[in-house]
């Protein structure tokens, strides 16, 4: 049974064609995820099948009688409590409990109040009356929602924390079609796992947008790429879609060049039958003009196939010439608070060299006031001898946004225009792009210019702060080439588990105001803690 039917639809903004001619189906309890560059067009999908925007051409079906739930990337403004945006979701067995309380105080043998209240009782049953209280109370406790957060005004928070009240309301409320638009955005990894298992035990359908590959290989079952030529749908999750990408890549590339081949002998049969009919001219070069004339028609008539797109392999280099000891970092017996709060009660740490260890732990732990307190020195944090350390904030931002793309490049670039050009082309600032203003840059963008400026030092120990927010999962995989080959010491906040996963040999785990390292990556971590 088909639940959302997308057919040829075409969506611009001003003279911004985003879809172009896109057509797929969904089926119902199917778990679809959206994938590609930033920019492709993913989020503007969620919001055609939503009914928040419409289409320029083509048609959207959407099963009758199912309701659609969507989570936006940017939750919009709500004059309203915490408690009321969340509670509302059940307004009507709200009503209904006040009616059956009221009832029963006034309870008598008159036998209209009876069937009165066994008929609301039973009306309020059938809604999960008994249940709600328990689930909300469930969920919430997942997102370690408390009763402060509960009594201020919705307006008054945080826009991650918006979007997980947003979050909460919407699983609570349980659409047939569940539309979610980075879904873990702002969460830390146990809240990430929390929602990965309630999915995948969720009995709707389900379409998102993600650049979480560990999240998309748990819950998704089906992938639809979005690339400029158009659609390509994988049934299976992310780690089988890489596969079956490569062999899909690997497999056009073959096409292509066989017909490239049989391109150029046919112009080469061309050129040497019109060569032959000049030598017989003026008398019987006719047949070979002929022949020469019969294969050009057919070779205009060819359908010429494209020429694959290949990933851009930008080669990043973060390598510095000149080493560290042993000991990269010390931290012993740390306390640290942050206004009113403790963070960390004689917490220590030890990180030696090559070690590229992720901070991990849920959100407010202190992972990034850490990094911030070993950035302007404390006298429980020491650095080892020779560091030379590159940063890179969770939150990008530069000293002067009104500068572009080469202007801000140029501080830190040593060579000639022509040479910091071909530099910035490798960063995929391509063309006029290099004159786009910082403040009108992407996420994503601001990260790569970031990275720019970051190797133009060469630096032995790097500290990185949630290092893949905004960025494409193209960019996340330039991103870890880089560390991995990288031949100094990192340390890194991240929620991202592939990114770990790819780039961490230590976890350094906040529990409990403490440090605890484990040796290993994400995967080998778990099963450590499994034991």
């Amino acid at each position: 049974m088909i639940d959302i039917n997308l057919n040829k639809i075409v969506k611009s903004y001003g003279f911004n064609k985003v879809l172009d001619n896109i057509s797929f189906t969904v089926q119902k309890g199917e778990k679809v995820a959206l994938i590609g560059p930033n920019g492709c067009g993913k989020s503007t999908i969620l919001k055609l099948i939503a009914g928040i925007e419409n289409v320029n051409d083509g048609e959207i079906s959407i099963r009758r009688g199912v309701t659609i739930g969507y989570l936006s990337q940017i939750p919009t403004d709500n004059d309203i409590l915490v408690k009321d945006y969340i509670y509302n979701t059940f307004n009507e067995l709200l009503e209904l409990k006040e009616k059956l309380e009221k009832l029963e105080q006034n309870l008598s043998s008159d036998i209209n109040v009876i069937n009165k209240y066994t008929k609301l009782q039973e009306r309020f049953i059938n809604l999960g009356g008994y249940e709600f209280k328990t689930r909300i109370d469930k969920v919430l406790a997942a997102f370690n929602i408390t009763d402060e957060m509960l009594s201020r005004n919705f307006n008054t928070l945080s826009g991650g924390e918006k979007t997980v009240c947003s979050l909460i309301r919407l699983l609570l409320i349980e659409p047939d079609i569940l539309l979610l638009d980075e879904p873990t955005n702002h969460l830390d990894i146990k809240r990430i796992e929390w929602l990965e298992k309630y999915l995948n035990n969720y009995k709707g359908t389900i379409v998102l947008a993600s650049h979480d590959r560990y999240f998309l290989d748990k819950v998704v079952n089906k992938i639809v790429l979005i690339t400029k030529h158009g659609l390509e749908i994988y049934f299976g999750n992310y780690t089988y879609f890489i596969k079956e990408d490569e062999n899909r890549i690997m497999l056009e590339f073959k096409k292509y060049k066989d017909q490239q081949k049989i391109i150029e002998a046919m112009k080469k049969s061309i050129k040497r039958l019109q060569e032959y009919g000049k030598l017989c001219s003026p008398s019987g070069g006719e047949i070979f003009f002929r022949r020469a004339a019969s294969i050009q028609k057919r070779l205009d008539k060819m359908e010429k196939l494209d020429k694959p797109e290949e990933k851009k392999n930008i080669k990043l280099d973060f390598n510095s010439n000149v080493r560290t000891g042993k000991d990269v970092l010390k931290i012993d017996n740390l306390n640290l608070s942050f206004k009113d709060k403790i963070l960390f009660d004689l917490a220590s740490l030890d990180l030696f060299y090559r070690e590229k260890a992720c901070i991990i732990g849920p959100n407010g732990t202190g992972k990034s006031t850490l990094i911030k307190e070993i950035l302007k020195g404390n006298d429980n944090i020491k650095l080892g001898t020779n560091i030379k350390l590159g940063y890179i904030p969770q939150e990008i931002i530069f000293d002067n946004d009104n500068l572009s793309i080469i202007e801000e490049a140029r501080h830190y670039f040593i060579g000639p225009e022509e040479n910091l050009r071909s530099a910035l082309y490798k960063f995929l600032f391509v063309g006029d792009i290099i004159y786009k203003k910082i403040k009108f840059l992407s996420g994503g963008e601001k990260v790569r210019l970031k990275l720019f400026c970051l190797m133009q030092d060469k630096y032995n120990f790097l500290i990185l702060d949630e290092p893949t927010n905004h960025i494409d999962m193209d960019t996340r995989e330039v991103l870890e080439r880089a560390l991995i080959d990288f031949n100094g010491t990192i340390l890194f906040v991240s929620h991202d588990r592939y990114f770990i996963n790819k780039v961490g040999n230590v976890i350094v785990e906040v529990k409990n105001k403490k440090l605890n390292k484990y040796i290993g990556n994400y995967d080998d971590y778990i099963k450590t803690k499994s034991i």
